[in-house]
């Protein structure tokens, strides 16, 4: 790992906090994710499964994590497996966790190789009237790719076939919403690094550069501050690019004159940062562009008001749409017959703002927790209005990640130069 080690109280609380919320005399499974292969003998990079970090702070390949709070026997009650290593793996690969590195790590004091888990896991599972085990249900995902889990989910039912099933999913996912302090920190970190990324990039664009210079800028930044990059695919989109919302390609020439929808940011120790700032690539908003960005940040800061204690995100949305409604009639963009007329399930608005306002941002970008249940304290969302005009090629959106608190919320990006006159002086 690159980042600094994380102190295991988060991880131990963590699992302290999902105990109660279990059924009695329940045993809990998750592990890690797979190595994806590529072709040939290739691979991609390690991504870890994130409810296991959330529970465990291990973050290597092949770990299993049992949890058995009720057992009657202490060291049964939380044990962890990871993997072995040996001297073939030490001279291709390098080190693996060390047990005493996994009990510093985890909290966990009972570390197991994974190749002794069967014979392991054989004395605790026959205790449990309940079994715990992980899925992915974010209801976004369209996994075509089988799972490390989802084959044990096969597996475990064809060896202990009459054991009564449960859906941790639900339990993380509520857990997860809210962030501890540890958390909050791990965040502002990836954000702090985001924010001198997007300082570089202020200094360096120009007209003439291409968007693939651009993201090269982010990515120096973001891994010499002990990251390991983009917490998620980078768009870097200029001109008509900019009305294209997950633009990906980022292989055109910034001219003068375009907008520069940049959506960038940088992960650090599993957690990520979310940003997106529109800047003028030759250095000054034109009158128009400039008319449309303060539109979208008055948006911004209608909604930020409204991530408080309490508050319910489809409620939430209706409201940002009334205050978008009136912006795009300001901007002649819509009618008030267009909103007479408007189709109830696809609003007017929508022809310009046609994606959400804001969402859950922690361990995932499109972090889990459930979209009914009320915002409360600890909850971290974004908070990302945009403006997309294709018949002039001028996309518009800002996005800051946001900290509900017990009196309202903090703005954790609100250090980042955003107002247009900040842009345009530190661009000059």
């Amino acid at each position: 790992m690159r980042y600094q080690p994380i102190d295991s109280s988060l991880f131990i609380q963590n699992r302290q906090r999902l105990y109660p919320l279990l059924k009695p005399k329940s045993l809990v499974i998750l592990n890690a994710n797979d190595i994806m292969p590529t072709n040939a003998d290739g691979t991609m990079g390690f991504k870890q499964n994130s409810d296991l970090f959330y529970l465990s702070g291990i973050d290597q390949e092949e770990t299993i994590l049992v949890l058995f709070p009720e057992h009657p026997d202490p060291k049964f009650r939380e044990v962890l497996f990871v993997r072995e290593t040996n001297e073939t793996i030490a001279v291709w690969e390098g080190d693996k966790l060390t047990k005493v590195q996994a009990t510093e790590r985890s909290g966990i004091s009972r570390i197991h190789w994974t190749n002794q888990f069967e014979t392991i896991f054989s004395q605790m599972v026959f205790e449990a009237d309940y079994v715990y085990l992980n899925t992915n249900e974010h209801p976004r995902s369209d996994v075509q790719v089988q799972s490390r889990d989802a084959r044990y989910i096969r597996d475990f039912k064809e060896r202990y076939p009459l054991h009564r099933l449960e859906r941790l999913a639900p339990l993380t996912y509520y857990l997860r919403a809210t962030k501890q302090p540890q958390e909050v920190e791990l965040l502002k970190k990836a954000i702090n690094i985001t924010k001198d990324g997007f300082l570089r990039v202020l200094q360096f664009t120009k007209p003439g550069v291409q968007e693939y210079e651009i993201e090269a800028e982010f990515a120096h930044e973001f891994l010499r501050q002990q990251s390991k990059g983009f917490a998620y695919t980078p768009i870097i989109a200029s001109g008509k690019n900019s009305c294209v919302l997950h633009y990906i390609e980022n292989n055109q020439p910034c001219k003068e004159g375009d907008i520069l929808l940049l959506d960038v940011a940088a992960e650090y120790a599993n957690y990520n940062a979310d940003l997106t700032r529109s800047i003028p690539v030759s250095g000054r908003f034109t009158p128009r562009q400039r008319e449309v960005y303060d539109a979208v940040l008055r948006v911004m800061k209608a909604a930020r008001a409204m991530l408080v204690p309490g508050n319910v995100l489809d409620d939430y949305q209706a409201e940002v749409a009334k205050v978008m409604e009136s912006e795009l009639l300001g901007l002649g963009l819509l009618t008030k017959q267009d909103i007479e007329k408007q189709d109830p399930d696809w609003p007017a608005y929508k022809k310009y703002f046609m994606h959400g306002t804001s969402h859950l941002l922690g361990l995932d970008v499109h972090d889990v927790g459930s979209r009914y249940r009320k915002f409360a304290p600890g909850m971290v969302f974004t908070c990302e209005p945009g403006i997309y005009i294709r018949k002039e090629s001028l996309g518009i959106r800002l996005e800051n990640n946001i900290l509900i608190t017990e009196t309202g919320n903090i703005d954790l990006m609100a250090h980042i130069p955003i107002e247009a006159e900040e842009i345009e002086e530190l661009m000059n």
